[in-house]
């Protein structure tokens, strides 16, 4: 390949990225602005939420590949960004209301989004496709684990529910094509699309991962003798 031809990769693998970056940025931030609402938050708050979801995974990304200031407190334009979608949502709930459900569309937008920048990032940087593929997870689900313990809510990672797992098949597509040397736009959306898909069917169909029964515990049971134990006096006596 011609030295120019070189170049215009690059560069439009780089525009490619910086675009779906900001995507993401601006999808988390949607969702993290129009849940803080629902929550009755002021509009301080509503900034401050949007923000941190939007750029709380990349942050931790950065710090852990030694990217150095993370991007999200060095570029402008993620907290611009972030502003930007945290008043449009604000002055345009109406509109987000009649969305379905629009926590959870942003937030799987964003989490598709995020976790193949997070693990093209991580590659650009010089990590390994293990290191890839866990940088892309951390990228999507940073956010929104920062957004439900803000809002004093059970994390979606915590829950019955395909987030994290989504994140790493997407992350692991665009990794595994990176890789294998297959870079393409139609790669790096076809991982996207592969993560938001997941996510939406698992949630549509109620998929969840495997998980072991839950055992008795010595105290339930104790309570549970003490409880019937009690009600037998009960009944003792009424007689």
């Amino acid at each position: 390949m011609s030295a120019p031809a070189l170049s215009l990769a690059m560069l439009n693998g780089h525009a490619l990225f910086t675009v779906l970056d900001l995507a993401g940025t601006f999808a988390f931030a949607l969702s993290g602005a129009a849940a803080a609402r629902e929550r009755g938050l002021d509009w301080f708050g509503v900034l401050v939420v949007a923000f941190t979801v939007a750029c709380g995974g990349g942050v931790l990304r950065d710090l852990c590949i030694g990217a150095i200031p993370p991007a999200g407190l060095a570029d402008w334009r993620y907290l611009a960004t972030a502003v930007v979608a945290a008043v449009l949502t604000m002055a345009s709930h109406g509109l987000v209301e009649r969305l379905a459900h629009p926590v959870v569309l942003f937030d799987t937008l964003g989490l598709g989004l995020f976790a193949v920048t997070g693990a093209q990032k991580a590659l650009l940087s010089g990590s390994n496709g293990e290191v890839a593929v866990l940088m892309g997870m951390v990228t999507a689900v940073g956010g929104g684990v920062a957004r439900d313990v803000l809002l004093n809510r059970v994390p979606v990672i915590l829950q019955r529910e395909i987030y994290a797992s989504a994140a790493l098949v997407g992350a692991a597509i665009a990794t595994g094509g990176d890789l294998l040397g297959l870079e393409s736009p139609a790669l790096t959306w076809g991982a996207v699309a592969a993560c938001f898909a997941l996510r939406m069917l698992s949630l549509r169909y109620r998929w969840n991962l495997p998980r072991f029964k839950r055992k008795p515990r010595l105290e339930d049971a104790t309570s549970r003798f003490q409880r019937e134990g009690r009600a037998d006096a009960g009944d003792s006596l009424s007689e």
